[in-house]
This record gives structure tokens, sequence and C-alpha cells, in this order.
């Protein structure tokens, strides 16, 4: 199971949407003039919390289903779709800022699409493995 690279990569995957919880996405001044507000997912939302929480979760049941590549890969895009839809969902909650800037902890979305992106090809490879294996039976 861990032999895996696409496990490694979804391991990063859930480690980041767990880290996203925390750290801070965005930072500034609300519309109400509020000065230093954090938008994390903790407190950007219901919704922003349960889809980093699925994230998370959806990573780390995706590694123990090695010997289904199908529904990894699946799940996987999934995956991909959730946090898209996460970014944008952050961009709209930005949007009620007057002023402020990306934390750099916002790289932690990034490297959870990377991270997704790298464990789909992972797969992909080892569905390439089995067929040529198959075929040589």
């Amino acid at each position: 199971m861990i032999q895996r690279i696409q496990s490694v990569w979804l391991l990063l995957v859930g480690v980041c949407a767990f880290f996203t919880i925390q750290f801070s996405f965005y930072s500034g001044t609300d519309i109400n003039n509020i000065p230093y507000q954090k938008l994390t997912a903790a407190t950007g939302g219901f919704l922003i919390l349960t889809l980093t929480i699925l994230i998370g979760l959806l990573a780390a049941i995706t590694i123990f289903l090695f010997k289904n590549r199908n529904t990894q890969l699946w799940l996987c895009a999934a995956g991909i779709v959730t946090e898209l839809l996460l970014l944008y969902l952050y961009y709209k909650k930005v949007t009620t800022f007057s002023q402020g800037t990306l934390s750099l902890s916002a790289l932690l979305h990034v490297g959870i699409l990377l991270f997704f992106i790298l464990a789909v090809r992972g797969i992909m490879q080892d569905k390439k493995i089995i067929e040529d294996s198959d075929r040589l039976r």
C-alpha cells in the first residue's frame, strides 16, 4: 500500500487539507473595516469547512483502495473537482474584504491540486503495468 507513490501523494493531500483548516488563506480588512481578519477554513463558513474535511477524508480513504485502481481514479477526480469548488468559494469570500493579501499558506491549496494530479498519474502508471503484465501471461 505505502510502496506505491500515489499513496504518498494522497497522504500529502490529506496532510495539506487538514493544515488548511488552521492556517489562513487570506488576511486583511473586511468590508465592515474590522482590521486584520483572517480567512481560514474554520472561519470561512460551514460549506468551506465541510469541503476541506471532505477532501482530507477522501484522500485518506483513497489510500486504502489500492486494489481497486478505477475507484481510486474516480475519487481522485472527485477530489480535484472538490478542491476547485473550494477555491471558488474562497474567492467569493475574499471579495468580502476591502483590502488585504493572500497568505503564504494559501499555497497549500495549490499543493493539494498538484498532489491529486500526481496521484492520478501514479495510478495510471500502475494500471499500465498491470495491463502489460496481463498481456504477457
